[in-house]
């Protein structure tokens, strides 16, 4: 859908550059997704891998995240091999309701209800980003937090950006009584960056 150079607005590498690589197609359909135009693949052109990968190389920074839509709905081993054959350590944004390769740099699993992940995603995930939309979403980020196999994984509770303000007395009550887990916000949208 689009390939843009910004700084990583979110998560455990807010505030790196980075060259996001955006799919379009997705098979989950957040109601609060800030990007509905790239869930229907028919309306963007595909592109090349070497088109990608010469993209990202032309901005300088060796930081990709490839995002969606649903990233894993292709299959992204040899796009990733390229990237990394060109040092560009490589993550990835996903719901992971699909299989996908795991020579990927970074994962990061961000799980929606409106479709399960794959029980693989547990395995693989360096970071948990939980979306909280509504109040029971804290109980389910623990639920996700028990399935998780690497002790590495990062734990990142974000609030959905348009009930920020209602959600955050519960966000911060439930980071206090659950360490492990650390707070995420959409810096990129306090900054008005892309």
């Amino acid at each position: 859908m689009e390939l843009f150079h910004t700084l990583q607005g979110e998560g455990f590498h807010t505030g790196k550059s980075a060259v996001f690589i955006r799919l379009a197609g997705c098979d989950v359909g957040c109601i609060w997704c800030d990007v509905k135009e790239s869930w229907d693949a028919n309306e963007h052109p595909e592109v090349s891998e070497n088109y990608i990968v010469d993209q990202v190389l032309s901005y300088n920074t060796k930081f990709a995240v490839i995002t969606g839509g649903e990233p894993t709905l292709y299959n992204l081993t040899s796009l990733v091999n390229k990237l990394k054959q060109n040092n560009v350590y490589t993550a990835i944004e996903t719901a992971g309701t699909n299989h996908f390769s795991d020579n990927l740099d970074w994962i990061c699993f961000s799980p929606k209800k409106f479709k399960n992940p794959k029980e693989s995603i547990y395995k693989l995930a360096d970071e948990l980003k939980v979306v909280i939309y509504h109040p029971s979403d804290l109980e389910w980020a623990l639920e996700h937090q028990k399935k998780i196999s690497n002790k590495e994984c990062q734990l990142y509770i974000q609030p959905e950006w348009s009930k920020m303000d209602t959600r955050m007395p519960l966000i911060i009550n439930f980071l206090k009584e659950n360490p492990k887990w650390r707070l995420s916000v959409q810096t990129h949208k306090f900054l008005n960056i892309p």
